[in-house]
């Protein structure tokens, strides 16, 4: 088994975001990996206007799920979950889908089909530069408020500006149909609220609740590793 980590939106490094989980998990033998997602900027290109979306991160997920015939579970992380909707379908190594306070779209849908009227607070929009980012003045009261204080210090290094075209842009496939899924609804979520996650996580094949924050896999990563040990 190995575990493929798709990070959320406006953030860069997912394997810094992963860690702590990724840490647990190796004790057990247990191999992952974070690709790069392109639309933050992360693979060469900047975001923006002219920069890449949602068919680059689909694209860069694809090539890492393909580099290796293993049993896989895919953990998507927010935004993640749109990615890997199409990312993981047809992908015969993909075995699970662990969804975390994540989107999961139809054929067809995009972010903008999730959000409401306009953009969450925390939200800084330019569409100057047609990009995205989390106000890091926000960052730790909406997304990491329970994790420690090392994590809460070091995180606003990891954020990026976003490409915007993510938003509009829908998938085309859905692999959350095909797969067996789990959500995992972060009850002290102050990002996505819980009473969405629950409405998204009928969606899911099954559904486990944990009292933790927008990160679990940073607050409380040995949960985590024991929920993915046990799909």
């Amino acid at each position: 088994m190995r575990v493929v980590f798709v990070h959320g939106a406006c953030v860069r490094n997912g394997s810094w975001w992963w860690r702590r989980t990724a840490e647990l998990l190796r004790e057990r033998g247990v191999p992952s990996v974070a690709p790069e997602l392109p639309s933050c900027g992360e693979a060469g290109r900047p975001a923006g206007v002219d920069g890449p979306g949602l068919p680059e991160d689909v694209a860069a997920v694809r090539r890492v799920l393909r580099a290796d015939d293993e049993p896989t579970v895919v953990v998507a992380h927010s935004y993640g979950g749109i990615v890997t909707a199409e990312a993981a379908a047809g992908i015969g190594s993909v075995r699970h889908l662990l969804l975390v306070s994540s989107y999961l779209p139809e054929v067809g849908q995009s972010l903008s089909d999730f959000g409401d009227d306009g953009p969450a607070p925390f939200l800084d929009v330019d569409p100057g530069t047609g990009t995205f980012g989390v106000r890091p003045e926000l960052l730790v009261d909406t997304f990491l408020q329970d994790c420690d204080p090392e994590d809460r210090a070091r995180a606003g290094r990891h954020l990026s500006r976003q490409s915007m075209h993510v938003i509009t842009q829908p998938v085309g496939a859905a692999a959350w149909q095909q797969v067996p899924s789990t959500y995992l609804v972060c009850a002290q979520d102050r990002g996505t609220p819980p009473r969405l996650q629950r409405d998204f996580a009928r969606r899911a094949g099954s559904v486990v609740e944990l009292d933790a924050g927008h990160h679990p896999f940073l607050s409380r990563p040995a949960e985590v590793r024991d929920l993915l040990l046990s799909l």
